[in-house]
Parts: C-alpha cells; structure tokens; sequence
C-alpha cells in the first residue's frame, strides 16, 4: 500500500521503459525540476518537507529507487555498482521528458547522483551532496584515494548488515524493544540524538524504512567468505554489494564535463558517514566490538570524509566548483534534522548564488 503524501505531493506510478516507478511530485508541471534521490532503507518520503519548501518556480520530483518503497521489485545487479540505480533515475528523466534536472543525493543517494553525472553530465544543472556515501563506496579501503584494505574487499558488501536489524526489517518490526528495530536504528543513527521527528512523521519514516525489499537480490544482498578479517566478502547481488568497493568507484566524478556546481551538506556528527563510521567494520574492530581485527596497519577505518574531499578537491582542481557546508549539531539526515539551514543551502544554490 502506498505511503500516505503531504498535502501538496502528488503520488503516482510512472512506467519507464527499465522499471515501473512509484514518484512523488509537487510544484508546477512546467517547473524546472529537481530531482531528489533516497538513501539507503528509507524511499521518496523523506524528501518530502524539502518538496513542499521549494520555492514556486520548482517542479520536485522524488522517486523511490529499485527495491525500495513502491517501485517495481527487480532486483539489483551488484557488479554494475550504482549503475541499476543511475540508470533507471535516466530513464525516469526520459519519460518525463526533462532536457535538464538538478540533483539532490542524500547517502546512498549522493553516489548515484555522482553516477548519473559521471553518465550524463550535459543533462545535470546541478549537484546537491546531503550526507552522501564516498565515492570509494562503503567499507574496506583505507587511505583518500580508495586502496582496498583487502584484495577481495574482506568487510563490505552484503554480509556487512547487521543481520537482526535486516531480521526486523523483513519482519516488519515497528516497536522499540531492541536497539536494532527499524525505528530505534533511525531514531539513534539517521540522526543525531535527541533529535526526533514529529510522531505522526516518524510513524511515516518507519513505514518508508519497512517498505525496503529484503533477500538475497535487495538488501543487504548476499556474501562470500573470506580468508580475510572480518571473514566476509561482497556476494554478485543486492544493495549493500552494490556500493561495496569492489564494484563501485566513482572518482571518475571528478573528470566529467560540463562540470555543474556541486553542493556538499554534511552534519558535524554524523554517525554513518565519518572517518571512524560505526557501520564500518574496521570502527567496530577497533573499538573491540568485532573480535580479531587485525589492526589499523591493515584494516583502519575508511576516511569516508578524506575521501568525498579528495574527489571534489580533484573536481575543482579540474575546473570543477563545489562548496563545503557542515551543519552543527547535525547527524546523517541535514535535510531532516536541520530543514530550514539546508533549504536555504539548497534554494540558493539551485539559484547559483551558493
């Protein structure tokens, strides 16, 4: 069943020669568009108070991605990395009919905008970063240029979930009994706590979290075993190998060209994409949490922050622009957490005055 929108968001199904989308939408029809994209376990739903606080002239256009939300249930080619994603947003973009759109990616969402413009650079305006994934994906490297902590990627990909949140998640689980239900993940990790939505909206996030397909071809997607701490490698399937390492490098970002402005928003205690990440294996080795690591020698947690900046860095220094903002008090969720300072990034940014 569809998640109930906010008054002014249209719901609907769009069919696109790849996927049948479900797609969120508000502002006028001929507005120009932009084109927020999800992140990881959530859907379109979570864009929506940014939808409605565009000004006029906007067209918001939010999607749920393959194997979240309402969208068709195909499952996801892992060794294509973000490119099953990258390539059905394009598609949508055909059937829509749009010459041109900005991007806005939060997390998960960042790296497939990044893909899209690696892809399709005449067509994006421009880049709105929110707390986005690195573009050496996620866990198993160690240094701002992406060398592999491992030569199979020993730490990423689909056996990297922790398997009783993605039990609860399959389950449906709304309730606060453990802190790895849906709803305490999101209330402890997507945002910084004390943080907490307004119930109702809470209720809507949970239901957007739960919607998230499970299995071996969604998420997280299946394994394989390793010789290497910490004895898991990514699998050819689902979400989480999608962005391991192994299959996804998008520093080619920093080659594209045209080359439209990039924003990067990042909350100053963001728990999921730091330096010392606690979904990051090596994080957890370190703090003793996961027994056997073998050290920061070979295994240190990724410097997902380094990363993102050495990409962008490679951008400017291309001929590329991008503009830093880090929100204080902030956890993963800027647009969510601090709304008013993100939009006010994002109009002026939209409107080339960032």
């Amino acid at each position: 069943m569809t998640i109930p929108a906010l008054p002014g968001i249209t719901v609907q199904t769009i069919e696109t020669p790849r996927i049948r989308m479900c797609v969120r939408t508000g502002g006028p029809v001929d507005g120009t568009p932009v084109l927020f994209v999800h992140g990881n376990v959530s859907s379109g739903v979570f864009w929506e108070e940014q939808m409605l606080a565009l000004p006029s002239k906007y067209r918001a256009i939010a999607p749920d991605l393959r194997g979240y939300g309402d969208t068709e249930a195909l499952p996801i080619d892992a060794t294509r990395g973000v490119r099953d994603w990258s390539d059905d947003l394009h598609a949508l973009v055909e059937t829509l009919g749009l010459e041109q759109v900005h991007l806005v990616g939060w997390s998960l969402g960042g790296g497939i905008v990044m893909q899209y413009a690696i892809n399709h650079p005449a067509r994006v305006a421009s880049v709105t970063l929110s707390a986005p994934m690195s573009p050496y994906g996620f866990g198993a490297t160690k240094d701002a240029i992406g060398t592999p902590s491992n030569p199979d990627f020993a730490g990423s990909g689909g056996g990297a979930a922790n398997p009783e949140f993605v039990r609860r998640l399959a389950q449906g689980d709304r309730g606060v009994d453990s802190p790895n239900s849906p709803r305490n993940v999101m209330n402890a990790f997507y945002v910084r706590p004390p943080f907490r939505a307004a119930p109702e909206r809470e209720e809507l996030f949970v239901a957007s979290m739960l919607a998230t397909r499970t299995g071996d071809a969604f998420y997280p997607g299946d394994l394989t075993v390793s010789e290497h701490w910490p004895g898991i490698a990514p699998g050819k399937s689902g979400i989480n190998n999608a962005f391991s390492p192994k299959y996804c490098n998008l520093s080619g970002f920093a080659d594209i060209n045209p080359k439209p402005p990039v924003l990067w928003v990042r909350g100053d205690s963001d728990q999921i994409i730091s330096d010392t990440s606690l979904f990051d294996f090596a994080t957890l080795g370190q703090l003793g949490l996961v027994p056997g690591w073998p050290g920061a020698d070979v295994c240190p947690p990724q410097p997902m922050i380094a990363q993102i900046r050495t990409v962008l860095d490679a951008y400017a220094a291309h001929g590329g622009r991008y503009v830093e903002r880090v929100l204080s008090e902030c956890g993963h969720s800027p647009h969510i957490e601090k709304p008013v300072e993100f939009r006010d990034l994002l109009v002026a940014h939209l409107e080339g005055q960032a």
